[in-house]
């Protein structure tokens, strides 16, 4: 039996819309970074883009567990002598752009390089209820109810 191997033209690419509110950032992160790779798939292929286009509503309302929304540090540097910022977790999702905390999260579970770029592309995060994407007839996948742990009271 041969290894399978996928090419670009045979991949059919699925929409998929996830709702954020009271999920946990982390596994939430987890699930929609194997989503985007196509890890879920039985024919994955480690250097094809394969996975699904995500839409994440909500993601202003995903929970962060213990105290990490007071103790976690994103931090970025402006490129200038002694320019290193930091912001909590907090102060981020109760900023302008809360979804930012999400997509940090995933990208970072993301490889580096063009095909992770490629697949950051299919990833679109709304901190409300709603999107664009209606004429694509996106699936919904209910992330808590696949595991006790994935859904926590804010």
């Amino acid at each position: 039996m041969k290894t399978f191997s996928a090419k670009p033209a045979e991949v059919t690419k699925k929409w998929v819309v996830i709702d954020a509110s009271g999920l946990v950032v982390g596994r939430l992160a987890t699930l929609v970074a194997m989503r985007l790779r196509g890890k879920h798939l039985p024919t994955y292929t480690p250097h094809v883009d394969c996975g699904d286009h995500v839409i994440v509503i909500n993601a202003a309302k995903v929970v962060l567990t213990g105290r990490k929304r007071d103790q976690k540090v994103y931090y970025n540097h402006t490129g200038f002598i002694g320019g290193i910022k930091e912001r909590s977790a907090k102060s981020i999702l109760e900023g302008r752009f809360p979804e930012r905390v999400l997509e940090k999260a995933v990208e970072r579970m993301i490889p580096r390089g063009p095909l992770g770029r490629v697949q950051m592309g299919n990833l679109r995060v709304y901190p409300g209820a709603e999107h664009p994407h209606e004429a694509q007839q996106p699936e919904a996948v209910d992330i808590g109810a696949m595991n006790r742990k994935n859904k926590r009271a804010a």
